[in-house]
This record gives C-alpha cells, structure tokens and sequence, in this order.
C-alpha cells in the first residue's frame, strides 16, 4: 500500500516560512534532493517568486546542494511554469521552486520538479523525506552559481510558441499579484504588439497576493471596464493560474478558458487524442460543450497533479481546473498563467473576449457545510439517498457533487442546474438534509 509523504503535501512543502519552513529544514531538503539524483553532482535550477523569505530559503536550498555535490543554479524571480519549462530544455537534472503560489507572503514553499520537467513523484518525494530523517549523505563539494537570462529564456520560447499570434491594436490590462509574472507577462504581450498596463507589479516581498492576483480579481474587472480595455488576465503569486476579463467587468474561468482552448486546438489538429482532463468541479456546460464537439472528456479529483497524470497516461494534451490552472503539453508540462492567457487570446482568432461562445455556464452554487466528522459521510444513507433522488431530477441537465474538504471539517454541496431558482431549491434540500445528519 502507498503511503503519502509527511513534509510534502498536494503542491511540495509549504507552510509558515521561518516557523515551519526554516532555513534549516530547506538546506536539508536540498541537500536530500541532490543525493537522491541518480547523476553525478546534478545541475538543480532554483527559481523563486517575490516573497521576502525567498532569497532566505533560495540560499538554504543551494547550501544543501552544494554540500551533497551539486551544482546549484540561482535563476532568481522566475514564474513555476518557466522552471518546469527550462529545466526540461536546457537539460538540468532538477527544479525546484521557492514559492507558495496563491497564499500569503508569510507562507512560503518548496516544490521540486524532475528533468522531464513534471513534479517529482510520490516516491521521490517519500525518499527525500527519509533522507532528511536519517541525515544520510556523504559530504561533497558542489557549486552555487547565478543563472543569468532565465528570464530571457522563458520569454523567447513564449514568443517562439506564440510567433503567429499579432495583438496589435489590442489593449490589455494584467494583474500580476505583485508575483513572480511583474516582468515577464507585460514584456511578452509587448512584444506581440499589445498595449499594455499592469496592476500589481510592484512587488515590496510582502505584498504578494495581498487583495489582487487570480484570487481577488474584482479589481482587475473593475478597473477593465471603467477604463476601456479589451480584456484582462489575474495571475497568482507563482504564475501557475490565470484568470480572465472581459471588456464589461465579466470574469471568465478556467472552464471557459479551456473550452475556448480545446476546441481551437482540436480545429487546429493539435489536440491529441480529442480530448481534455479536467476535474470534478468543472462546470456541467463545460461537459455538455464538449459532447456537443465530439471532444472526450476525462474527470479527475480536484488538483494540477491529478489532471496531469491523466494527461499523460492518456496521451492528451490539455487540462485545467476551474481556478485557472491549465496545462497545455505541447509546451510545458505544467500550468502556465502568460502561455493560456496567450493560447485564449489565440483562440478567439481577433475575436473579443466577450463574444466567447464555447460553453454556456450553469448556475451554480457550493456551500460548505461544517461537520462534526468528515469521515461519517460515506455511510450517511440518507444523503446518498438524497444525492441520488436529486441527481435523477437533474438527469442530462445539471448535476449534483456532495464531498467532504481534504482539509477542514466539512462536506462540500454543489449543485448545478439550469436555472438559478431550481439551484438554489436543490442546494437548500441538501444542506438542509447534511445539516440534520452530519452536522
């Protein structure tokens, strides 16, 4: 039976940095790493977002390279996806990123990629664990050194990606949540002949996240229609999601951006397998858009790391989440805010934004109920009974999804449907019948 690492959670290692992600605990974590490569003194690509605690952590790390015999390469601000892009490129040994995503500042994190440029697995990550627990390693000499250009890097294999697509004429408002995408998103929509403004790219280490980003685009849809622009894009803190708005304040998700996405891929012919992964939180329009195109859809639990692995062992391409993580393969193998922003923008072929027309959104209403055991759900007959009664109701129309959180104490009602009324009555019945049971 497979055990889950202790350290690494569903995105690496993270938590409050200084209290539970020290210095210590990086250099060890480092050094671990650097053992467990099969190479010989292996070349590690370290990039990191805006957080203070970055450079502290970044330092830590490459220390414990260095004493295990590998070469650290210091590439500095860097969004995710560009380590999981360069390290497969330039042929490194190992990634690893200086970064808690959407949290704030005073968390920090550390997730590590392989040379194919996908997250370690669950083994390598048990076996950095129990070479941090045993301390075992041999003293070695090995070399930090800075990487200079990775920014230029990333930014050339995007204009490369993207050499077709003209935005001229087109003015863009980005929300960069004072994260790791401050300079490279603006630069690379220049570059394609945009016009652009940036929101949130002054980041102060502490800032980060902090009322902005994917997670708080209120204002970036604000400010898109109050000051004209075409459209916008929300980036989080590591540049792993975006978000979209329209020219009238709308906010566009992941669905609908990998809807637009598949179907022009699969125009395109490069939608291998005409399929798409995506998770058990994608929106029922998105499944009936799809059915409707003749694109197979597989449906996995909610996590990058899940869709992913589908991905792979189907031999897809595309992938995403409802919160604006979106894989494409064909040119990273992780989710890449600036690239699916691009790949959006592509896809609407000069077209607005707020002409979209690949899904039409169900409504759709979660409501997070507190329980006394998460656990008790699986054998709460009358909510299955009741999940089961409302689903046939719902049949070919809409859909119900009742789960515990893997992470508080409650279980998740979502219902959609085709209108808001007949949501909102099913959503009440279904609380209302947890509540009595669980609660």
């Amino acid at each position: 039976m497979s055990h889950p690492p202790k350290l690494f959670g569903t995105d690496g290692v993270r938590g409050v940095a200084g209290e539970f992600l020290t210095a210590e605990l990086a250099l060890a974590l480092g050094r671990a790493a650097a053992t467990m490569s099969p190479v010989g003194s292996p070349q590690v690509l370290i990039v990191r977002d805006t957080r203070e605690s970055g450079e502290m952590l970044e330092a830590a790390l490459a220390a414990g390279i260095a004493a295990a015999g590998g070469h650290a390469l210091l590439a500095g601000v860097l969004p995710t996806p560009g380590a999981a892009l360069l390290v497969r490129r330039f042929g490194f040994d190992l990634a690893v990123v200086v970064s808690a995503s959407h949290n704030p500042y005073r968390d920090n994190g550390i997730k590590f990629f392989g040379p194919d440029g996908t997250k370690l697995a669950d083994e390598q990550e048990r076996e950095i664990e129990r070479l941090v627990d045993s301390q075992e390693g041999e003293a070695a000499d090995g070399r930090v050194r800075e990487l200079h250009g990775a920014g230029g890097d990333y930014l050339r294999e995007l204009e490369v990606r993207f050499a077709d697509l003209d935005l001229s004429g087109k003015r863009i408002l980005l929300d960069c949540a004072n994260g790791a995408t401050y300079r490279v998103s603006p630069e690379i929509f220049r570059r394609l002949g945009a016009h652009v403004d940036a929101l949130a790219a002054e980041p102060d280490g502490r800032n980060i996240n902090d009322g902005v980003g994917s997670t708080h685009i209120e204002g970036l849809a604000a400010a898109v229609k109050e000051r004209r622009y075409d459209g916008g894009f929300a980036f989080d803190g590591d540049g792993d999601r975006v978000l979209a708005v329209d020219r009238h304040g709308a906010v566009v998700d992941g669905d609908e951006l990998i809807a637009l996405a598949a179907l022009h891929l699969r125009g395109a012919g490069r939608l291998p397998g005409d399929g798409v992964a995506v998770t058990v939180m994608t929106n029922y329009g998105f499944h009936q858009a799809m059915k409707e195109a003749g694109i197979e859809v597989a449906t996995t639990p909610v996590g990058d790391r899940h869709v992913l692995a589908e991905l792979l062992s189907r031999g897809w391409a595309l992938g995403g989440e409802q919160s604006g993580h979106i894989i494409d393969t064909g040119f990273a193998p992780s989710g890449d805010g600036i690239a699916s922003a691009l790949l959006t923008l592509e896809a609407l072929g000069g077209r607005d934004l707020s002409e979209r027309d690949a899904m039409v959104k169900l409504p759709q209403r979660l409501v997070n109920v507190k329980v006394a055991s998460r656990e008790a759900l699986d054998s709460a007959k009358a909510v299955w009974e009741a999940v089961e009664r409302e689903s046939g109701g719902l049949a070919g129309r809409g859909r119900v999804l009742v789960r515990p959180s893997g992470t508080e104490p409650v279980v998740r009602v979502m219902v959609e449907a085709p209108d808001s009324e007949e949501c909102d009555a099913i959503t009440a019945r279904l609380v209302e019948v947890v509540e009595r049971d669980l609660a």
